[in-house]
């Protein structure tokens, strides 16, 4: 991950399994971009209200993929159990925003190394607290707009089986596929295996 890459919110842009499910099996069939997102906004595939916001989030979708540049994680999404997909699309969403990276490395990572499974609205909050006082860009961010990006956080965290629910206070042993850690192992950022409990 490239430090210099500007913090982006992410209030619309949340996990959206499904919806990388869907983005993923159309690349699998060898479809462009530009029919990607016709037939997802022509069928209405994210069955969203309006056709902006499903090119709006096929979009999204498109460029995690693009960012990886990777087939096989492109396969595992589409064609993976539930489980080793979720845990793909985390990975994938880590390396595509700064902000979700360094909260998986920088908090549930650490946690991870010490053995310190708790985890609770103290962790994001200061999490929050450092990059504000670190970053402009993060300070200017509205309290409305740092809480959406905690929910979106810790929903992540529930979708990707690292936490059994919302109210959860204790992190679960993630057992990452290996085929993905292989994977991962062999991308730009390599380092994202912590956050998988991987040292």
């Amino acid at each position: 991950m490239n430090i210099n890459t500007p913090y982006r919110t992410i209030t619309r842009e949340q996990f959206l399994f499904n919806e990388m499910r869907i983005v993923a099996s159309l690349l699998s069939e060898g479809k462009s971009e530009k029919e990607i997102i016709e037939e997802i906004a022509n069928n209405n595939l994210f069955q969203y209200p309006t056709e902006r916001m499903i090119k709006n989030i096929a979009q999204v979708c498109l460029n995690r993929f693009k960012e990886a540049d990777s087939k096989e994680l492109v396969e595992l999404v589409a064609k993976g159990s539930s489980d080793t997909a979720k845990q793909a699309c985390l990975f994938l969403m880590m390396n595509y925003y700064r902000l979700v990276w360094e909260f998986m490395i920088n908090v549930v990572g650490e946690k991870y190394r010490t053995k310190n499974t708790s985890f609770g609205k103290v962790d994001l909050n200061s999490f929050f607290t450092q990059l504000q006082e670190q970053n402009e860009t993060v300070a200017s961010w509205s309290d409305s707009t740092v809480n959406k990006c905690k929910q979106v956080l810790k929903k992540s965290l529930v979708e990707a089986g690292y936490l059994d629910n919302a109210r959860s206070q204790e992190l679960n042993h993630i057992l990452l596929d290996p085929e993905l850690k292989d994977i991962i192992e062999h991308t730009k950022n390599p380092k994202a295996l912590i956050a998988f409990g991987c040292m």
